[in-house]
């Protein structure tokens, strides 16, 4: 039994050094994820606290059933800047962490339905953007609307 854990314990090691290292060194960084504000799931976003929760239990609902969806992403987006092979080993090792990434933020999104909180997951659905790379923003920011300005009152002449 040790004889066979000798074996198989550095090979473990190197094929998931293997694996890791042509992605470290591939350019997966997120564009100006830091300098862009975060982008809105639609045109217009909800502004009653019962449509920001609506928007958030649906988002949460869609992260854990579609999370599935972040391995054949991911590799098709790494085959397309790579090769077929780096895709298919990169693309399968970064979809399954993405796809974890989603069901804990799926997970955590159903949790805290109550809070109005920011999307933590962008593009918020697998399917809004799938050529982009799935990114992971801040957590727990409460989704504050722009307050309504008050309507200026005029007498008249």
């Amino acid at each position: 039994m040790r004889r066979f854990s000798r074996f198989f314990v550095p090979l473990l090691f190197i094929s998931l050094l293997s694996g890791y290292v042509p992605m470290a060194q591939a350019e997966i960084q997120q564009q100006d994820y830091a300098n862009t504000a975060y982008a809105p799931l639609s045109k217009e976003q909800p502004r009653s606290y019962g449509g920001k929760v609506g928007r958030k239990a649906l988002s949460a609902f869609a992260n854990l059933t579609g999370s599935v969806l972040e391995i054949p992403k991911n590799i098709i987006n790494t085959s397309n800047k790579s090769n077929i092979f780096y895709g298919l080993v990169g693309g399968s090792v970064k979809g399954l962490v993405n796809m974890l990434g989603r069901m804990g933020v799926g997970v955590a999104d159903l949790l805290t339905v109550p809070l109005p909180t920011q999307p933590i997951a962008y593009p918020v659905y697998i399917w809004d953007d799938f050529d982009q790379d799935t990114s992971y923003g801040p957590v727990f920011r409460l989704d504050e609307s722009p307050k309504p300005s008050k309507p200026m009152v005029t007498a008249p002449k």
